[in-house]
This record gives structure tokens, sequence and C-alpha cells, in this order.
């Protein structure tokens, strides 16, 4: 049995050491004056704290079922039987919650 290991962002876990690995991130939602942007994807460190100096409105957001769900199907697509997701603590973020209902 084949399985895939899932996680997001809060990880830790770069890009590089993710392909290393074979570990699957999902990326997560930062809200910027009421955009969208995808960390380690279309916002980067860099950018991000100048936003911050700017003053801009910034917040940061769980990722959306679709979001997970689409991730999955991917991952499960490439040949794996079964895919384990460590999302961030429940303590800390909804992001469990979030996978705990398209999981069901």
């Amino acid at each position: 049995m084949k399985t895939a290991v899932v996680t997001d962002r809060n990880s830790g876990i770069s890009r590089d050491l993710a392909e290393q690995w074979g570990v699957h991130v999902v990326p997560m939602p930062i809200i910027i004056d009421n955009e969208i942007y995808y960390e380690g994807v279309n916002i980067f460190p860099e950018q991000f704290y100048q936003f911050q100096r700017e003053g801009r409105s910034v917040s940061s957001s769980q990722p959306a079922p679709d979001d997970l769900l689409k991730l999955w199907d991917e991952v499960l697509g490439e040949g794996y039987d079964e895919l384990l997701y460590i999302p961030m603590t429940s303590g800390l973020s909804g992001s469990c919650q979030t996978a705990a209902a398209p999981a069901a």
C-alpha cells in the first residue's frame, strides 16, 4: 500500500524539502487588502513583511475545504492508495476541523 503524507505550510517544510521528502504541502491563504494570496505560491516572506511595513490590512486563514479536496484528489490521482493529512494543531487553527468535514 502506498501512502502519501500531506501537511500545510505551517509545518515549516519548504518547497525544496517537501520535494526531497515526497511530502505534499497545502499553501496557507493570506489575505492582504481583501485579496487572497497563497504562502509559498504567489507571496513570499519579503513581500509579506513589506505589506506589513506599509500598514496594509493583513490576516491569515485556513485552507478552504475545496483547496484541500483538490489537493487530496491530485495526490490520490498520482497512484497513492491513501493519504495521511497532518494539519496545524486544532488548538491554534481551524485547519483540523476544515479537514475533518470532507474526510468524514
